[in-house]
């Protein structure tokens, strides 16, 4: 471990799931926030981040480590359609929907595929250009993690009884590397029983962390992931702070492993970040849940247990506030058709798809349409070029001579682009306003709860706290992350 100033200073960037500014500051008024204060005594705070659409976590940590969007990493969401091997891929939405598509199979493009064929391989992920430059790294409990390293997963006892895959497989990742209890670096198994969902929890992160402290093996470059606080906002609604409380308690242990908390911020740069908001959701589940099955009633559409079979029309894979549609005979169903069906719903915020190198924009419940092109003299506030046709209100612009700024959809132009070229197919993508979620066959559903995987800014902006460098991205986009992490290393 780096003590001595004139040594580089580690990077720490701690994942916050569910970490949003509006909840954070009503818990730094109300409550007794320790390690948080300490932080944000010494800190940058940018409240506006913005994360990738759809605002699903495997999405925006494939965006954070490879500072590309969609279009280029290639992992569109946590569910989507494979139109090679003509199947849904789940990384994990829920369990009944994992057992309908098949366990093994979902189970396996979780742990293995997602990393080490879904995620583009030619597109290098922070931890592997980082150990091209000499440096070492470490992922805890991050779902995206590949690095340049054989490392291998074994699957613990008990789930072996559930599903047909080898007991270990080699998969590519950091210099140090936990993932759960299917991959540890310390021999501590507390907090890993399968009643602590094997590991995947806020303490057994924490502990791992620690251990390296602790040893003197803190790498150049830390990702740690604390998932425990989305389930407290998915239950009981956006402004809930009971997970910020119980994550403070855990950045005051990461502190402790250090001989001081002074010495934990003077000797490392810590970057302390959200992965997605979440939107509230109302009570009276008829109008909150969105079924997008009645809405496309007059389809054939494929059920999970039965996969795609000849007769069926549409595939669908729903990421709670955002879903995918795919049309599978686009000659006779194309994408126009079903817009339209999903433009009389007023809950839709908006419907978009690609033709003929426009994208295609509506608002459900509107009569109004916008078409847009990469390339044009109407520029962004992140220095892209576009050209857009008709009614502006639809992604709420704003257009003062050539230059554009956003409302309620930041960086709203790229983030549909990125979606509609993250993979192949013939399909659109629709999100619902704040208040509702998309619900389908067996997907998860949360009402008087919150949720995410929305377009609209709830879901879309997170907070980073940055200690140890008076530096900053060049834009506040988790895009933009990798980047000047590179930038930091080499001061």
């Amino acid at each position: 471990m780096v003590s001595e100033n004139k040594h580089p200073k580690h990077i720490i960037m701690v994942i916050l799931d569910t970490f949003m500014d509006e909840p954070f500051q009503r818990a730094l008024k109300e409550e007794t926030l320790p390690a948080f204060n300490y932080f944000m005594e010494r800190a940058q705070y940018f409240p506006d981040m913005v994360s990738p659409f759809p605002t699903m976590s495997v999405n925006v940590e494939s965006s954070l480590l490879t500072g590309r969007y969609s279009d280029q990493h290639n992992v569109p969401a946590l569910t989507w359609f494979h139109n090679k091997e003509n199947r849904i891929i789940n990384y994990g939405t829920n369990a009944v929907e994992l057992l309908k598509l098949g366990l093994s199979r979902s189970l396996y493009d979780s742990l293995y595929r997602l990393n080490n064929e879904h995620l583009n391989p030619e597109l290098a992920t922070i931890h592997e250009e980082l150990q091209r430059a000499g440096k070492t790294s470490a992922s805890i409990n991050a779902l995206v993690y590949r690095g340049a390293v054989r490392k291998t997963i074994k699957l613990p006892p008990l789930l072996r009884l559930f599903v047909n895959l080898d007991n270990t497989f080699s998969t590519s990742a950091p210099d140090i590397f936990t993932y759960g209890r299917l991959a540890t670096y310390s021999r501590l198994r507390k907090y890993s029983q399968p009643w602590n969902k094997y590991g995947f929890n806020n303490d057994f992160s924490v502990q791992e962390f620690s251990y390296l402290v602790r040893e003197r093996k803190l790498p150049d470059f830390t990702i740690v992931y604390l998932p425990d606080h989305d389930k407290n906002v998915h239950k009981f609604g956006p402004m809930n702070i009971t997970g910020i409380k119980q994550m403070d308690k855990q950045l005051q242990a990461m502190l402790n492993s250090f001989p001081s908390w002074e010495t934990a911020l003077e000797n490392n740069i810590w970057l302390l970040i959200g992965d997605n908001g979440q939107a509230v959701v109302h009570e009276k589940q008829k109008r909150a849940l969105v079924d997008i099955r009645q809405i496309l009633q007059s389809y054939q559409i494929v059920k999970l247990r039965k996969g795609v079979r000849p007769n069926d029309q549409l595939a669908l894979a729903m990421n709670l506030r955002s879903g995918f549609i795919y049309s599978l005979r686009p000659n006779n169903i194309p994408l126009r058709d079903i817009a339209a069906q999903l433009q009389k719903d007023s809950r839709i915020e908006v419907i978009a798809w690609k033709e003929q190198g426009w994208i295609h924009v509506l608002a459900g419940g509107k009569g109004e349409s916008l078409q847009f092109s990469a390339a044009g003299e109407l520029i962004d506030p992140y220095q892209q070029a576009w050209t857009i046709q008709g009614d502006h209100t639809v992604l709420d612009l704003q257009v003062m001579g050539k230059r554009i700024t956003f409302g309620d959809y930041p960086d709203a132009m790229m983030r549909l682009y990125s979606t509609l070229h993250s993979h192949a197919g013939d399909f659109l993508v629709a999100a619902v306003k704040p208040g509702y979620e998309f619900i389908s066959e067996s997907s998860p559903r949360h009402p008087n709860g919150a949720s995410h995987g929305g377009f609209h800014k709830n879901d879309s902006l997170i907070p980073l706290i940055v200690t140890g460098t008076s530096s900053k991205p060049e834009y506040l986009r988790v895009i933009d992350i990798k980047d000047w992490i590179i930038r930091l290393m080499k001061e």
